[in-house]
């Protein structure tokens, strides 16, 4: 990807079934727990580089000795330094106690984090600083172990100022106001209320205080409390979360926008946001990991049960397309096939944008994440040329005298030699491990032009042309300040740049860094065009439809954005980008493809969720997001809009 963006942190969630000395016999050491917990997360590093951080519970383990531990670090190595320090630990022990360390309750009494529970989080921030406090799993810890929670989650909240307000109307005197502290203490106040009501009850039927802990941990509803304190939420969520006494859950959004994935048999139950880090970690079949239910919550007794219940009714299905067009490992194989898919669909758009012409073009991906998606790409000119080749037999044989009716065929002038291949290279390489988001925007544009490198002796000046995949353009800054210019130096008399994904339009509201308008390419490409058409007043129109639903409190009725894009074709859209992206000391030619959203729902169909492209948000709030995001970009404000 060209424009890399903080998206959708990682989570992954363990529950031991068995005593600890059970790994210890079969598996050969009582930390089974901990060393699958450091996979699950490894596995899911491209999910968050920003921080880490893991917790742990100890079931029954005698009062005086801290049952809920929490490691977090923000270094470059976050999850190496977490898990570093636990080993550190580990050595020392063993060290110092050679006899005991063998025992997996003294070990368990001694190492922090060895516990029967694990909750495991990666963070890409979204918004604000990156700071240890800002790391999750966030705690709120009691001597009452009933009370006690630790939450982590993939997620963001439109409604967060709602939600915030909510507590404090509950006699609440929230300490800070982040939608991640605001879900903790929102969860942990109904946590209270279902620990007071069983208090009352039992401490009526005349239990002593000690003997009610136990009575409450075992009859404690967590079902009930997660749908008092999700029945508010607006946003995309998957959010993981640990009880002090041992209960575990995790959650999902009603439309299932970010992903949750579940394994469980009579060892171990495990959730983590990519399937692939399960499989990895645990070796089991695709087939038996489950995908968790929008709207439902996984829940894990402190017994170890487990069972999934209806936390929302389940809403349209609108799960993040971008999950599999980017954010997500492409070794999913169903991933993997639908990248493949999304690039094989690009071929018509490319074949008739080149006229057909193998001889003269040469066509490469930017590493890494469109390789996948290059691959389904040369695949789809293959099937084309196969189709020649049995159209040109065919009139040869005197069987047939017309070109094929594929939608991929050329004209019959245009039919290519029996013998055209796809001309494949690597032209594009990444140079070196810099992420153009890691730094203020004053220093973007020298990073991004020192992040890629190219392949020379290829390209004959002046005689081919390139066509360059990626999986999407966000910003346009690298395409610009790097990628084309990097091409331009080969000579080639044609530049094409494809997207896979189709023009990012509108802000993201629910876990991806996509808030300011003005950054996207597409929607200073609509600016461009408004002004050349003698069209611009429109903004002003629009901002005042937008003041005007703001002051009725209506500004999650419509997106009015969208009415400026109806203005312009796509193809215009996308030929005004490829103006914005083209410095003015290159000499190739520039065209930009984009995906089309059609084809993207036909490659990805179980996951629509689209309105970065379209505007049709799933949540009120998402339609909220993009007219206040309007007025910040009018008004000349920085920041996100929710």
């Amino acid at each position: 990807m060209s424009d890399v963006i903080k998206h959708e942190c990682g989570i992954a969630l363990l529950r031991l079934r068995k005593p600890l000395a059970y790994y210890q016999q079969k598996y050969g050491s009582a930390l089974y727990g901990i060393h699958k917990l450091h996979l699950l997360m490894e596995k899911q590093h491209n999910r968050g580089q920003d921080g880490a951080g893991v917790a742990s519970i100890k079931i029954e383990v005698e009062p005086g000795i801290e049952y809920l531990t929490r490691y977090r670090s923000i270094k470059q190595r976050a999850i190496e330094a977490i898990f570093g320090r636990v080993g550190k630990q580990v050595e020392k022990l063993r060290r110092r106690h050679p006899q005991q360390a063998h025992d997996p309750e003294w070990l368990k009494r001694h190492l922090p984090l060895l516990g029967d529970v694990y909750l495991g989080h990666l963070r890409y921030g979204t918004h604000g600083t990156n700071s240890l406090n800002t790391c999750h799993p966030r705690v709120r810890e009691n001597n009452w172990r009933s009370r006690s929670l630790a939450v982590a989650g993939n997620f963001n909240m439109t409604n967060v100022d709602e939600l915030f307000d909510k507590l404090v109307s509950l006699g609440q005197h929230p300490r800070q106001t982040g939608d991640t502290i605001t879900v903790l203490e929102k969860i942990g106040h109904f946590l209270d209320e279902e620990n007071q009501v069983l208090f009352a009850h039992y401490k009526a039927d005349g239990h002593e205080n000690a003997a009610i802990s136990p009575l409450i941990e075992t009859h404690l509803d967590l079902q009930r409390v997660l749908q008092r304190a999700c029945k508010d939420f607006d946003g995309g969520y998957a959010m993981a979360g640990l009880t002090g006494y041992g209960a575990a859950f995790v959650v999902r959004d009603p439309h299932g926008i970010r992903p949750a994935y579940y394994y469980a048999d009579d060892e171990v139950v495990v959730v983590a946001s990519e399937k692939p880090a399960i499989k990895t970690a645990f070796g089991v079949h695709y087939d038996d990991i489950r995908e968790l239910t929008p709207g439902c919550a996984l829940l894990v007794e402190k017994d170890g049960r487990w069972r999934e219940a209806e936390i929302q009714p389940a809403r349209e299905r609108r799960a993040c397309s971008f999950e599999r067009i980017y954010f997500s490992r492409g070794n999913d194989p169903q991933i993997y096939h639908e990248r493949k898919e999304m690039g094989r669909r690009l071929a018509p758009a490319i074949l008739e944008a080149v006229d057909h012409d193998f001889e003269n073009t040469i066509f490469s991906y930017i590493p890494n994440t469109a390789e996948t998606a290059w691959l389904g790409l040369m695949q789809g000119l293959e099937d084309h040329l196969a189709e020649v080749r049995s159209a040109k037999s065919e009139v040869r044989s005197g069987e047939g005298d017309a070109p094929p009716t594929s939608h991929l065929a050329p004209p019959t002038s245009h039919l290519a030699p029996i013998s055209a291949r796809p001309r494949a290279e690597k032209l594009v390489i990444k140079d070196a491990k810099l992420r153009t988001f890691i730094t203020d925007n004053a220093h973007r544009d020298d990073l991004v032009s020192h992040v890629y490198d190219t392949t020379y002796g290829v390209v004959r000046p002046g005689i081919d042309s390139v066509v360059v995949l990626d999986d999407s353009i966000v910003r346009g800054t690298t395409l610009e300040k790097s990628i084309i210019r990097l091409l331009d130096r080969l000579a080639p008399k044609e530049i094409i740049i494809v997207s896979c994904a189709p023009q990012i339009r509108y802000p993201d509201c629910y876990g991806i860094d996509m808030s300011n308008l003005r950054e996207f390419v597409a929607f200073r490409a609509l600016l461009s065009l408004l002004k050349k058409a003698g069209q611009d007043h429109l903004l002003n129109d629009t901002y005042a439809r937008i003041r005007q639903a703001a002051q009725a409190n209506a500004l999650h009725e419509t997106n009015h954005v969208a009415d400026l894009y109806a203005r312009f074709t796509p193809e215009e859209i996308s030929a005004e980008v490829a103006v914005l992206v083209t410095a003015p000391d290159v000499k190739a030619r520039v065209r930009v493809i984009f995906q089309t959203i059609d084809d993207l729902h036909t490659a990805c169909p179980q996951h629509r969720g689209d309105w970065y492209f379209t505007g049709k948000y799933p949540t009120p709030g998402g339609t909220k997001v993009v007219n206040r995001a309007f007025l910040n970009f009018y008004e000349k404000k920085e920041g996100r809009a929710y």
